[in-house]
């Protein structure tokens, strides 16, 4: 059974994304188009408009072809749109990397890609100059100054590009985002300026973002969420970005409140904070009137919480890098609203239901994994023929790898990830479900919960758990047992200081569950 968009049909034109952008921006050029959290440094569209003519520019004649690829390893920084705009309309892909890689990483990722050049920020240099040169990378610029680096500034001078190098929208790779690697190793994601021209429209087709709206980009830029469904989309729609390098609570409440928020983008982690941590109370949030939840499940008493304390709507969504952003999202609208669900299929969008282990549909209520088809789905992973054609079947189906469901009102709700589920007893427990009932709790500041290994049942659902105020580990377990069924309550508790986690917020079990594996081992 195929599932369809209850929305219109999608209509987009065949352009680069970079002409998509930059119209936009032509559009509002006087308008502020980002700042700077923690300095207050304002860019209008007209200067990212000039800086990206002249770095695409600067990067042909410096020798960049149709094709090639340019890294760029920074947290959220002001010359992040320039930068991308500049490699598109030279003809090269970006790839968008991890500041928290590491030298072998780096190393890896850029030789994966074979990139030209690299960007970087000062912090960073020590270990992109150690990748970089290992991976052959012929030239290496920094935002400011070190060692090592062309300083970015270089890029800034001289003539801009006449006329954008000519791409094949629909064939030309623009951007090798890097999938999470929480079940595996990272992947490069082969993402054209179709797919990322078409999961803009996709996104704006459900959320109207208003041109002058201000929106807060504290998620990585790296992160396919970040890119696309907060610094593309809003600087093609004219809103206000306020950007910050990365999420420390208090900055990110000041933030809210002395640039009048009006949109948070943000992940599950952010959402526990804003609904229980006591600092919240101090700010003046009132300017809040969205705040969107993805990346990571997100149980629906959390998300109740939080949008009590704050007084605003807040949604969730689902889709990830394969998806070129958003697969599923809420429109701002109350009325709209179903708690705990991932909200509608996107426009231009098919979705199947697939029982995992007999590959047979299923209807209405029934769990199964989610594929999906459409115009944002990714090429392939670049040099991952096998991973590829694991992922995507002969008839371009994405199959995810994540449980979910659809109601009969053409609601979504994502249950768990395939490879995550628990047997116990050859009955399938969902580790997201049981979290979502664990941080409901008042006493608890955060949780992951993992299957641990049991000569009797196979597996056992076990909680990691970060406390407020002490509990033990028989509460914890009563807590559970009290609401859900008698098979899916949590069997044993290890108390913790933290959870691992990856930048995008999504909870790292494969790191538990190593751990847990090494304690069993005899």
């Amino acid at each position: 059974m195929i599932h369809r968009s209850l929305f219109p049909d999608l209509r987009y034109p065949a352009i680069p994304v970079s002409a998509l952008i930059r119209a936009g921006l032509e559009a509002r050029p006087d308008a502020v188009a980002m700042i700077d959290a923690a300095t207050d440094q304002r860019i209008t569209g007209a200067q990212i408009l000039a800086d990206a003519g002249r770095i695409a520019g600067n990067l042909v004649r410096r020798g960049l072809r149709p094709g090639q690829v340019v890294g760029i390893m920074a947290p959220n920084v002001l010359e992040y749109g320039a930068l991308l705009l500049g490699i598109w309309d030279a003809g090269g892909v970006a790839t968008t990397m991890n500041p928290l890689a590491t030298a072998d990483e780096v190393a890896s990722q850029l030789g994966e890609t074979a990139a030209r050049f690299v960007v970087t920020v000062p912090a960073l240099l020590d270990k992109v100059v150690d990748g970089a040169g290992r991976a052959g990378v012929t030239e290496l610029f920094v935002i400011g100054s070190g060692p090592g680096a062309t300083p970015f500034a270089e890029l800034l001078t001289g003539n801009p590009l006449p006329v954008p190098v000519s791409v094949d929208p629909a064939s030309a790779l623009a951007a090798l985002p890097w999938s999470s690697g929480t079940s595996g190793k990272p992947k490069a994601v082969m993402l054209t300026h179709e797919n990322l021209v078409a999961q803009l429209h996709q996104f704006l087709a459900v959320q109207h973002h208003q041109a002058g709206s201000v929106h807060l980009a504290v998620l990585p830029f790296f992160h396919i969420y970040g890119l696309v469904l907060i610094l593309l989309a809003a600087l093609w729609k004219g809103c206000t970005l306020i950007v910050m390098s990365r999420f420390e609570l208090e900055a990110f409440l000041t933030a809210l409140a002395r640039y009048r928020v009006t949109l948070a983008p943000v992940v599950p982690p952010i959402i526990v904070a804003l609904a229980k941590h006591p600092l919240v109370e101090t700010f003046d949030l009132s300017s809040l009137r969205n705040v969107m939840s993805g990346a990571a499940p997100l149980g629906a008493d959390v998300e109740e919480a939080c949008a009590r304390r704050l007084g605003c709507l807040v949604i969730q969504g689902y889709g990830m890098t394969e998806l070129c952003g958003a697969s599923h999202l809420h429109p701002l609208d109350p009325a709209r609203l179903r708690r705990g669900s991932v909200g509608f299929l996107v426009p231009g969008l098919e979705a199947r239901i697939v029982d995992p282990d007999t590959g047979r549909d299923l209807g209405v209520g029934e769990r199964g994994e989610i594929w999906l088809r459409g115009p944002n789905v990714m090429r392939g992973y670049l040099a991952r023929p096998e991973a590829s054609a694991e992922a995507l079947d002969r008839d371009r189906w994405l199959h995810t790898g994540d449980i979910a469901y659809v109601d009969a009102d053409g609601y979504y709700y994502i249950v768990d990830r395939v490879k995550e589920l628990i047997k116990y007893k050859a009955h399938q427990v969902a580790p997201a479900d049981l979290e979502a009932v664990l941080l409901a709790h008042p006493s608890i500041a955060d949780a992951a919960v993992i299957p641990s290994p049991c000569d009797e049942a196979g597996e056992v659902p076990k909680a990691f758990v970060v406390t407020k105020t002490p509990m033990t580990a028989d509460e914890v377990m009563d807590y559970v047992a009290s609401r859900v069924s008698p098979l899916d309550k949590v069997r044993r508790v290890e108390f913790v200081d933290a959870i691992p986690k990856s930048p995008s917020g999504k909870i790292l079990r494969r790191i538990l569950v190593e751990r847990e594996r090494q304690r069993a081992a005899p």
